[in-house]
């Protein structure tokens, strides 16, 4: 490469980036002042609503009062997001693994796919609420392996179609083309099909993140240890303690906000393993 094709190399890559921060300058405050001032906007109204109309507590407590519990019960709901945290996480990696692996085999072998394709339309139209105390019953009151198994069912299925789906859309000159130069099947699959496979799987993650926290939450409400979300929002509204239920909730949003972000991240670095260029 030349000295002049250098230079003009170096200036394009400083002007994309002038363009860039000039794009950020002009919109990418948007982006995150906007949602701020929306919300902090309808925290205020709801508050001056609650205090203006004189509402209780019991329909709905004033973000004031919610904020309070938060600083004062901090000790408590970290200890309660960290259980169904745990729960949460420990079931959607194993539904989503469950998930993936049964793809593969349905993707490759048609008996298997015929054969699973009835149980898991059966399977996504299980309601929580009525699945959580059958398991409950089963494994007793002091197991989480009910609130596990609940989420691990919930997030099985979001996974599972769109992990298959990405399997299936590889073309089949790209496979004859592996064979054509002598590569195996376990080749094929992990240059061709897996990399192309990537965003389909973390599609159905995204999706499965969110229900995981929203299934170990609703598991947690049918007895058990007291020891989650759930279980503390319903044990302190049985207790009329509403502006501390409210606080468990804004801790599960919390919650189920960090799951969704960490699943993007995770999705953004495959994304970068996919595509690296093989050699």
């Amino acid at each position: 490469m030349t000295d002049t094709a250098t230079r003009q190399l170096a200036l394009g890559q400083a002007g994309g980036r002038k363009a860039a921060r000039r794009h950020w300058s002009e919109h990418g405050w948007v982006r995150f002042t906007a949602p701020a001032v929306l919300g902090a906007a309808a925290l205020g109204l709801w508050e001056a609503a609650v205090h203006l109309l004189d509402i209780q507590p019991y329909l709905l407590p004033a973000p004031s009062a919610i904020l309070d519990q938060l600083v004062t019960a901090i000790g408590g709901i970290a200890q309660a997001t960290l259980a169904t945290g745990t729960n949460a996480l420990i079931g959607l990696l194993l539904g989503a693994v469950v998930a993936v692996v049964t793809a593969a085999l349905a993707s490759r072998l048609r008996w298997i796919d015929q054969l699973v394709a009835p149980l898991v339309a059966a399977i996504a139209v299980v309601p929580i609420v009525a699945l959580a105390p059958v398991l409950q019953t089963m494994y007793g009151a002091t197991s989480e392996m009910p609130r596990i198994l609940v989420v691990a069912i919930a997030s099985f299925v979001p996974v599972f179609i769109t992990t298959l789906r990405g399997l299936r859309q590889v073309r089949p000159v790209h496979l004859d083309l592996m064979r054509a130069y002598g590569a195996s099947g376990w080749q094929a699959t992990r240059i061709v099909t897996l990399p192309g496979a990537v965003p389909y799987v973390f599609g159905g993650l995204t999706i499965a993140s969110s229900i995981a926290v929203i299934s170990a939450v609703v598991a947690e409400y049918f007895g058990g240890l007291q020891n989650g979300l759930g279980s503390r929002i319903a044990s302190a509204a049985a207790q009329s303690g509403y502006p501390r239920a409210w606080a468990y909730v804004v801790a599960s949003i919390v919650l189920g906000l960090v799951f969704y972000g960490v699943t993007l991240l995770a999705e953004r670095l495959a994304s970068r393993w996919a595509h690296i260029p093989i050699t």
